[in-house]
């Protein structure tokens, strides 16, 4: 398989009082420090700080990367960057998938002209859509590589929500779930697991049809699970909880690498209908690790154990070609001990008897990843 891929993260990481927990809408605020910050002087990706949809957001990426390790060291000097930022504006920050409290009222969505059109075309939608995820993108050669890695990891993917599940409450409310994000995301009408592609020109055409319809605002606007990036050669692939914990995030990042490298070399993609799709996704963002999963040969229940070791073997020859496979199989023993984020946080509301004391652990874990 040759030399490992590139791989690129972004992620959404939440403003919050650090004295209430409660999320504060507060991002130009924080932008302003960023920009008057030495590290704003800087030119490399992992030191910079963007704008999303709503005002209690802010972004991080790194620079693609083959070595996973340096990627994490990016993932933290970002969350640094973030971190030190939030500060200065009087806010701190945490890594959940979903804001565990949140004042009266939708927070207000940036004051941007792509931000401000997300809210006219789609209502209260887009106006309650803030959620923090991960995204990875992973290097391809060709569009023609990348819509066969599409129509490959597309029955994969709901075992990647529930690794990275971190979102069980959400506005004010214990959600009954382990990835709250993963529902809210779905409202999308351009978000969810797409129909097996076939071709460049069939994803071309039904991306046509999704910006003609209003459904997505440009190619930007298309939230498949996993698509063609707009603006790089790599498949994005969109499906993670953002994670408090780096190793979970590269965890999940070693084995969208894995699935990519594996699904680029297949001669045909597996034919799992999108309904049956769904109802993985729901499995997962249910239950997270927690209870039993789709098992995406087979299609039945299995131990979620079981799941995600069929995953580990169905992409082991790429993980170790990558130089992965420790990486991989030592974060799926942390998570099998110690739980997914969503896990942790529930362990955190039952010490703490509160809300704000889960958004308190929240951020004294994100904050550790940094220093």
């Amino acid at each position: 398989m040759g030399t490992p891929r590139k791989v690129g993260v972004e992620e959404e990481l939440l403003l919050v009082d650090p004295d209430t927990g409660q999320s504060r809408a507060i991002s130009p605020r924080v932008l302003h420090e960023h920009r008057v910050s030495p590290a704003a002087r800087r030119s490399e990706a992992h030191t910079d700080l963007e704008p999303e949809l709503q005002q209690h957001m802010v972004e991080t990426r790194t620079e693609p990367d083959r070595d996973l390790k340096r990627i994490g060291d990016q993932v933290r000097a970002g969350r640094r960057t973030a971190f030190d930022a939030a500060t200065s504006a009087g806010a701190s920050i945490a890594a959940v998938g979903t804001a565990p409290l949140m004042p009266a009222g939708d927070p207000p969505l940036t004051d941007h002209p792509r931000y401000q059109r997300i809210g006219e075309q789609f209502g209260r939608l887009g106006r309650t859509a803030g959620t923090f995820g991960m995204h990875v993108h992973v290097d391809i050669a060709s569009d023609e590589e990348g819509v066969r890695v599409l129509d490959g990891v597309r029955p994969w993917l709901p075992v990647l929500v529930a690794l990275a599940a971190n979102s069980p409450y959400a506005e004010n409310a214990d959600t009954g779930y382990a990835s709250w994000r993963q529902l809210v995301w779905s409202r999308w009408p351009s978000a969810g697991p797409a129909e097996p592609f076939g071709s460049v020109a069939e994803y071309r055409r039904v991306a046509a049809a999704l910006v003609d319809t209003g459904a997505a605002l440009d190619d930007g606007g298309l939230y498949f699970d996993a698509r063609l990036a707009a603006h790089y050669p790599t498949v994005e692939i969109r499906v993670a909880d953002v994670c408090t914990d780096v190793d979970d995030g590269l965890l999940v990042a070693a084995l969208c690498r894995g699935l990519v490298d594996t699904a680029a070399h297949q001669q045909a993609p597996p034919d799992v209908r999108s309904d049956v799709l769904r109802a993985a996704y729901w499995r997962a963002a249910r239950y997270g690790t927690d209870g039993d999963l789709v098992d995406p040969v087979t299609g039945d229940l299995a131990s979620a154990a079981e799941v995600i070791s069929t995953l580990v073997q169905a992409v082991e020859p790429a993980l170790d070609a990558a130089g992965d496979l420790d990486l991989v199989v030592a974060g799926v023993e942390r998570i099998a001990t110690a739980g997914t984020g969503a896990r942790r946080q529930r362990q955190a509301f039952e010490i703490g008897g509160d809300l704000a004391a889960v958004v308190r652990d929240a951020v004294e874990r994100t904050g550790a990843a940094v220093g």
